[in-house]
């Protein structure tokens, strides 16, 4: 006899709306990617002064998120928009894009595969349609909300919970020293806990390599909508849990992402060192 959550969920009835916007969000997410893989300067990583390296990545985050938000415009006009780099609009539709145009802008400075493009579609406040597109790792996430989560069009399924202890989880840390210290503090303290931590700069394809199974699961503190909208849909449509602090969604206090087995010991430990303040 087959326990019912032996197997994934049946893919949720098409929806037309999810269909549109998931095909809107490949498609900006495609060409934002391009963008920022063919615009990037070769010797982006060690130009002669000190400042104009960030002013180009800057320059490449601004471009990718105006690509992005005039694609959308375009299509659906009376759709809300919220971005990393200043876009804001309301929208009167109920659907509002969530976009990040480069996450991982550090691994882009200096050229590193991992960032990613970012892109969400709520629906009254909830996520619908999720994409995140690694372009120098070719790959292509996408997840509707009750359809289950792909990679470059495949199915994928976070791993089987292993024993905490064997558990590989992903983390990120803060700019501000301050704030660094203590999540260096906590990082420390979990580290005889787990197998290991890895730390790759984007907190997107972090989601997303739950998602994939390639980690047993990702935390952090400080992320904003843009960082974990998409990327969270991701996880969980591939069967990961998503929470903050015990009882609470994923917000910028703490984000956690496991499957279940992982996510429940692991949430309880960032309890207990704190995890959730500065």
């Amino acid at each position: 006899m087959t326990h019912p959550h032996d197997t994934p969920p049946p893919s949720a009835p098409e929806d037309p709306l999810a269909a549109e916007l998931l095909a809107l969000a490949l498609e900006a997410g495609r060409r934002a990617g391009a963008l920022l893989r063919d615009g990037r300067p070769a010797d982006l990583g060690v130009a002669a002064t000190k400042s104009s390296p960030i002013d180009v990545v800057t320059e490449m985050d601004l471009a990718a998120e105006k690509l992005i938000t005039a694609f959308l415009a375009e299509h659906r006009p009376d759709d809300g928009i919220l971005g990393e780099e200043g876009a804001s609009t309301e929208g009167t539709s109920g659907i509002r894009w969530v976009v990040d145009p480069l996450d991982g802008t550090v691994n882009y400075l200096y050229g590193l595969p991992t960032w990613a493009v970012s892109i969400a579609a709520e629906r009254d406040g909830r996520a619908l349609v999720g994409v995140v597109e690694a372009p120098m790792r070719g790959e292509t996430f996408q997840a509707v909300l009750g359809g289950g989560a792909r990679l470059n069009g495949r199915a994928v399924r976070c791993r089987p919970a292993p024993p905490l202890d064997q558990a590989l989880v992903s983390t990120g840390f803060n700019y501000v020293a301050q704030v660094r210290a203590h999540q260096a503090d906590v990082a420390q303290r979990l580290i005889p806990r787990l197998r290991d931590i890895r730390r790759s700069g984007s907190a997107a394809i972090d989601l997303c390599d739950v998602a994939a199974g390639r980690l047993d699961g990702y935390y952090e503190r400080g992320l904003s909508p843009w960082d974990l909208a998409a990327g969270a849909l991701i996880a969980r449509e591939a069967g990961a849990l998503t929470g903050g602090r015990p009882g609470t969604p994923p917000t910028g206090e703490l984000t956690v992402a496991a499957p279940p087995g992982v996510f429940e010991p692991l949430q309880a430990l960032l309890e207990d060192f704190g995890a959730w303040h500065d």
